[in-house]
């Protein structure tokens, strides 16, 4: 099939546009892909994205928001807001307040998830487990919920006990010692 667009290139990209609620297919080169990137890019940049999302934040901050500036370099929300990008290291501090939500609306975590060894992955999941247990264990007992918060220390033991046996088991296999 070649490109709709040069006519000359076999098209390796297909795209799927919807205009107006018109649904139009694109198939294009490698070519005419990048410079279809190019203009949608400069189109829709990720400013507008960022803008976007923000939006739905509360009135109730807007006001906050408006006086809020980096105390390094001077970008002020509005501007974050506008161009979509921080001016130095210091703003993540400064706008750490609204950056939390709106990382977790765009990842669906404001933690870091990346990809990493699987082995890694699973102690991770085992730490944050263990990390929500305890904060459960922490509620259960602000609100006096005894019996509850001995079942969740019960959890956490355990977690810990097979942590700490699979800990050792690693252990052992690096040092030849199994």
């Amino acid at each position: 099939m070649l490109c709709d667009v040069c006519g000359k290139n076999q098209a390796t990209v297909h795209l799927t546009e919807i205009i107006d609620e018109q649904m139009n297919e694109l198939h294009l080169c490698e070519d005419c892909a990048r410079q279809k990137s190019a203009q949608m890019e400069q189109q829709f940049g990720l400013s507008d994205l960022l803008a976007g999302l923000a939006e739905f934040e509360k009135p109730a901050k807007e006001a906050e928001s408006i006086s809020l500036k980096c105390s390094n370099c001077g970008l002020t929300h509005a501007d974050f807001k506008k161009i979509g990008r921080l001016g130095c290291g210091e703003c993540y501090t400064s706008f750490k307040k609204y950056l939390g939500p709106l990382l977790k609306r765009i990842h669906g975590s404001n933690q870091h998830m990346g990809k990493s060894p699987l082995k890694v992955t699973k102690v991770l999941k085992k730490k944050i487990d263990l990390q929500d247990l305890r904060n459960s264990l922490q509620k259960a007992i602000e609100q006096e919920a005894f019996e509850e918060a001995a079942k969740i220390r019960d959890q956490i033991r355990e977690l810990e006990r097979k942590f700490s046996q699979e800990h050792s088991n690693d252990t052992e296999e690096k040092d030849g010692t199994k």
